[in-house]
């Protein structure tokens, strides 16, 4: 069996980005983002292992991964996991359609 890789889209990608861009403004200091960052790539690694680890949803295929206050969003292809979003759960939720629709 040929091993997983994980792929962001895109707007995971701007959402784990803006979430950094927030923590390194308000703390001025990059060290926080940097400790996220390490617990989202340990967590992924883990999905690679065992892609049913996340909670199952009611969008299809896609299961969420719990990391403290925040959520991975995922779905998983032959080959590839595919982080869909990624989202601090502490934001308002209509917020979430500014990144899908930007």
């Amino acid at each position: 069996m040929a091993k997983l890789i994980i792929y962001w889209t895109q707007t995971a990608l701007k959402q784990r980005n803006y979430i950094f861009e927030y923590w390194n403004t308000r703390n001025k200091s990059n060290i926080y983002s940097k400790k996220l960052n390490l617990s989202i790539k340990e967590r992924t690694v883990l999905l690679k292992t065992n892609h049913k680890l996340g909670k199952k949803t009611e969008f299809n295929n896609t299961r969420v991964l719990s990391l403290g206050h925040y959520s991975i969003l995922y779905k998983k292809d032959s080959l590839k996991i595919i982080i869909t979003g990624f989202w601090d759960n502490r934001q308002n939720p209509k917020k979430l359609l500014n990144f899908l629709t930007d």
